[in-house]
């Protein structure tokens, strides 16, 4: 991947070694889906929640108090509505969780090891990675591998970039610290291995999708264009269809949430109902994003 001071050129200037440098420096392989998931199920069911809390405004130098009660909300009440949901319903989950969220609130890290969550990274201050340098951003993702195992006892094994952002140096950097998996691209709907320059790498893909997202449907910013813009139960329903393809499809249902976005009331009867609709399902596996990973591997490891 080339670095940002490359060229002045406009895009209908580069040369064809260029733009095809631009395609393939990280690109989908082989799709990796067992031919049925654990319990002989039909469908696999990922749920994420991103524990962003605080980190948006302080990521981008918003200290106002006001801005800061929107993050704490998440901790403070939201938190422990999704873990009561999560165990009342024996759903595990993957909690992608910026490390300064983490050390503003230990107790919610040991909480989700207690549940039987994942905890995995979700960079240090939600900060925007595609602007870092190299060895600043290799700084900062080791600092967060580090810090929640501290926390939780146990080493992180995947990573959502924060906003799923890629730099020109984020897959070295993934590869480099040695994490199993990634969920922070979009190049399919089932999990896939990463290919760099064509080049095979190992990394799982566990993909992510902006459909698939609380954030572009209900995020609120009074200073700027941001308004929510569907109503909870529209979202429901595109959820629901995006599980119902899946489980015709006999692939992976992933969504990922945010506990300050999704944890209202009005919102967390949402994410009732559709927890609701897919267990009605009798052929159906929750798993943790490493969970699927780790199957996703074995069907790499088959050849």
């Amino acid at each position: 991947m080339s670095s940002r001071s490359e060229t002045a050129e406009q895009p209908w200037q580069w040369s064809e070694p260029t733009w095809r440098g631009h395609v393939e420096a990280v690109r989908a392989g082989r799709r990796l889906v067992p031919p049925r998931w654990p319990g002989d199920a039909r469908v696999a069911v990922a749920l994420s929640f991103d524990s962003d809390h605080e980190t948006i405004p302080l990521r981008d130098s918003e200290i106002s108090p006001g801005k800061l009660s929107q993050g704490e909300y998440g901790a403070r009440v939201a938190v422990p509505r999704i873990i009561r949901l999560l165990s009342e319903l024996e759903i595990p989950a993957s909690f992608f969780m910026p490390a300064v969220s983490a050390l503003l609130h230990p107790d919610e890290v040991v909480a989700y090891v207690d549940a039987g969550h994942e905890v995995a990274v979700h960079g240090w201050i939600h900060e925007r990675n595609a602007l870092l340098e190299r060895d600043k951003e290799l700084d900062l993702t080791g600092r967060s591998v580090d810090a929640l195992e501290r926390l939780t006892g146990r080493r992180p094994v995947g990573i959502r970039t924060p906003s799923w952002d890629f730099s020109p140096y984020t897959l070295n950097v993934i590869l480099e610290l040695g994490f199993g998996y990634d969920s922070s691209l979009m190049a399919d709907d089932e999990p896939y291995e990463v290919l760099a320059m064509g080049r095979r790498t190992g990394l799982i893909e566990v993909p992510c999708e902006w459909i698939r997202d609380d954030a572009p449907y209900f995020t609120m910013d009074r200073f700027t264009g941001s308004r929510p813009y569907t109503p909870p139960r529209s979202a429901l329903e595109i959820w629901r269809d995006e599980f119902d393809e899946a489980y015709a499809d006999g692939g992976l249902f992933q969504l990922t949430l945010h506990p300050h976005v999704i944890g209202h009331r009005s919102r967390l009867v949402v994410l009732r109902d559709l927890l609701d609709h897919i267990r009605g399902h009798n052929d159906v596996w929750f798993g943790t994003h490493a969970e699927v990973a780790a199957l996703a591997r074995g069907q790499l490891d088959q050849g």
